[in-house]
């Protein structure tokens, strides 16, 4: 088999790809997008970035900061996100989340092969909770080392009326898995985020809108699945670093509580859920955070990036 090369990615600045062929799947062809910036020098130290959903890799900063410390740094694009996205796919769908373990672990053997003895595996949101699915039914692998979570999707952001039909919804959607529905989040985070609004960043709106695109009731079938994993207690082996902000909005019209809490999900489930995970478990509360912690004002960020660098010292010692 030829060996895969990487070339430069969109990003620049260092920054490569190689796509991961993938089996095909109930639309067809799939890939995903391997996307890496090595640190010079490197200390064999790594992670493994994973966004969420309505999203991609987009941020440099975070390369760079760990690039500064000498671990290399990765991210993937899912299958049907960002880079990875094929024009006969549905974006962003999903009907198993266990289907994304296989691009997860061949990146990760992909990294170990390169030359890191030492693999943090970082979700975020929606890829929180992939991370931790995996994490959980793969404890006995050697091709990572610890997790971080970063705001991960344990628990559907809706009211006792609706998580009381999800049962129901799943169950429809496994009989109508392609039937659509509005996603339910508010736009006003997007526009905080990107810099031709209110914010600081600059990302692709195609693949990263501030309207998430309608998703199917199979999506929504396999996050209800995969949460229900994770609700009764659970051991893994490797050490979790959970961060998630100090609060929740609960009022979307409040411009100050957009940009200082979690407008998509509700702290309180993040908290409960990884009540659950049996093993060394950090849980840290970041004041002032955003539901994407890293895409926070300057000043929050560095609280969050302080509290994952002391987590990977204090997991990588001798």
């Amino acid at each position: 088999m030829a060996k895969i090369s990487y070339t430069e990615d969109i990003l620049k600045d260092g920054f490569e790809r190689r796509e991961i062929p993938l089996r095909d799947d109930y639309e067809g062809r799939a890939m995903s997008m391997l996307v890496r910036r090595l640190a010079v020098p490197g200390n064999g130290q790594a992670v493994l970035y994973i966004h969420g959903f309505n999203d991609y890799f987009f941020q440099k900063e975070m390369a760079f900061r760990f690039n500064e410390r000498g671990i290399h740094f990765y991210a993937l694009d899912l299958r049907k996100y960002g880079r990875s996205w094929l024009p006969h796919q549905k974006f962003n769908d999903i009907r198993n989340l266990r289907a994304y373990y296989e691009e997860i672990g061949e990146a990760l053997r992909i990294i170990r092969e390169e030359g890191s003895r030492y693999t943090v595996l970082m979700g975020h949101s929606t890829g929180g909770l992939i991370v931790t699915l995996f994490a959980k039914e793969r404890a006995d692998r050697t091709l990572f080392d610890a997790i971080v979570l970063n705001s991960p999707f344990f628990e559907f952001n809706k009211s006792r009326m609706v998580r009381m039909l999800l049962p129901l919804v799943a169950f429809i959607g496994k009989y109508v898995p392609e039937v659509k529905i509005a996603g339910g989040f508010t736009e006003e985070y997007g526009k905080y985020l990107h810099r031709s609004y209110r914010g600081e960043w600059e990302y692709d709106l195609t693949w990263k809108p501030h309207v998430a695109p309608c998703i199917n009731l199979g999506w929504v079938r396999a996050i209800y699945k995969a949460q229900r994993e994770l609700k009764k207690p659970f051991r893994v082996a490797h050490p979790f670093l959970v961060l998630h902000s100090e609060k929740s909005v609960t009022n979307e019209k409040d411009k100050e509580q957009i940009q200082t809490r979690d407008s998509i999900l509700n702290v309180e489930d993040i908290k409960r859920i990884a009540r659950n995970i049996r093993g060394k478990v950090d849980m840290v509360a970041i004041p002032g955070g955003l539901h994407d912690l890293l895409l926070s004002r300057k000043e929050v960020r560095e609280k969050v990036y302080r509290e994952i660098f002391v987590f990977f010292k204090y997991c990588n010692k001798p």
